[in-house]
């Protein structure tokens, strides 16, 4: 048995049967489920939706807990949309995607509540949008993009720090347009290199593409997220992402086209597969999701401990 920093997850949709888009105002009870999975901090994630639902997200963060309520701490609000590439949308609902302008982002800031969010950089008005965001104090993440190369790096140069889920809603890499995947691999060679967060459940990514980031990227970049949904908690069967009905079956989420929207594991599952499918050890899976995700956005170090045992069974 050993004692381990508490991880840390910047990508959560919701858990217990609980949407945070659909329901932002449930947003301490996801908190108080995930302990449960060695969970001590998060990002809440609100995907592309109603405004109503980001502005609900705000003001219930804003309220705080409920007397006597013990969990997780929300760091600030993940934005993971509506900013993003139609092409690439995943399962995020098309009627709701808009285009960059800084009227949509107006209020988004880290004091307000906002510390992420996902933007497609190759759509008219991202640039300007990325680089108010970073000057208010918002990580921003490249994600659901058809982004090519200069694109992505026109949004490092603009303030870009993360890729959200590398290899999953964005373009193959390909020898002479490698696109995220290669910028997000390949670095910078200084300053400018990019963070990944990594869905390491064992559905969204091959296991040779899994153990080929890890290489490229080591601990420091590779940030291990859960995406995890509603669906954590729950027995195989129907559930939501936000707004649309998905279906739960043999540890993955989809929409009832087979997209996958979001995953059923847990933090800790995740790095259980990245251990078992890299042989990186088990210190190294830990720094993903505790160190890394609070170098990205700026945090001390975490007090809180959760305990494990070797193979990295919560305790």
């Amino acid at each position: 048995m050993h004692r381990v920093p508490g991880l840390v997850d910047l990508q959560v949709n919701g858990a217990a049967g609980i949407d945070l888009t659909a329901e932002p105002h449930r947003l301490w009870e996801v908190a108080s489920a995930l302990p449960a999975y060695g969970v001590v901090a998060f990002v809440p994630t609100v995907i592309t939706s109603d405004p109503a639902a980001r502005e609900l997200a705000l003001v219930t963060l804003a309220d705080g807990p409920p007397a006597g309520w013990t969990g997780a701490e929300p760091l600030g609000l993940h934005f993971e949309g509506p900013m993003i590439a139609p092409s690439r949308k995943g399962a995020h609902p098309e009627h709701w995607l808009r285009p960059p302008s800084l009227d949509l982002v107006d209020g988004w800031s880290r004091e307000a509540g906002v510390v992420m969010a996902t933007i497609a950089p190759e759509l008219p008005g991202a640039l300007e949008v990325i680089e108010r965001l970073v000057s208010q104090g918002v990580v921003v993440s490249v994600g659901h993009t058809a982004a090519d190369t200069a694109a992505v790096r026109a949004a490092v140069e603009a303030g870009a720090r993360c890729v959200t889920h590398l290899g999953n809603a964005m373009p193959p890499m390909q020898t002479r347009e490698p696109g995220p995947i290669g910028v997000a691999l390949g670095g910078s060679l200084g300053a400018g290199d990019l963070v990944a967060g990594v869905i390491a459940d064992g559905h969204h990514l091959h296991p040779d593409f899994l153990r080929t980031a890890w290489r490229a990227l080591g601990p420091s970049r590779f940030l291990s997220v859960s995406d995890t949904t509603a669906a954590l908690g729950l027995p195989d069967g129907a559930t939501r992402l936000g707004d649309q009905d998905v279906v739960v079956a043999d540890g993955t989420v989809r929409l009832h086209d087979g997209t996958l929207a979001g995953s059923a594991a847990s933090l800790l599952d995740c790095l259980r597969v990245l251990v078992a499918q890299t042989g990186c050890s088990v210190g190294e899976a830990l720094a993903t999701a505790t160190t890394t995700p609070l170098a990205l956005l700026g945090l001390p170090p975490r007090e809180e401990r959760i305990e494990l045992t070797d193979d990295l069974e919560l305790l």
